[in-house]
């Protein structure tokens, strides 16, 4: 068998036990967390539960993590330091979830992330920026 073969076949064998492992859930500490709601209904306290819940969904729909946990991200999550628990290593290829979360964004709610990316951007301004231009 030639070196380059056992390569790939290493590298499908760890990408699917990565998967396997670590696959539809999010990295600690979020997979821990108790309901993130109350936190939700305190910064957004006019939104409709249901939209914070679509917001939500879009957003672990992006990163690929089960819809069970959507409510354990809490509005002061950064996005980045999602991104990062996941991948922490910088020679780390990704699954472009901020690229994905940046199209259905865009699409969902007619306007660009781009206007509000900012390194420390958080899934709460993400929001608050969702309902201000065009959203439910």
């Amino acid at each position: 068998m030639a070196a380059s073969t056992v390569v790939l076949i290493l590298v499908v064998v760890g990408v699917a036990g990565w998967t396997y492992l670590f696959g539809g859930t999010p990295p600690s500490p979020f997979r821990g967390r108790d309901c993130q709601g109350k936190g939700w209904r305190v910064a957004f306290p006019d939104a409709p539960k249901a939209e914070i819940r679509e917001f939500l969904s879009l957003f672990v729909s992006a990163f690929a993590f089960d819809e069970s946990y959507k409510l354990r991200f809490n509005p002061t999550d950064r996005v980045l330091d999602i991104y990062r628990s996941i991948y922490p290593y910088k020679w780390m290829a990704d699954a472009l979830e901020v690229e994905i979360l940046a199209r259905d964004f865009e699409s969902r709610y007619g306007t660009s992330l781009a206007t509000a990316w900012r390194e420390e951007v958080t899934l709460g301004e993400l929001f608050g920026h969702s309902r201000k231009k065009g959203g439910v």
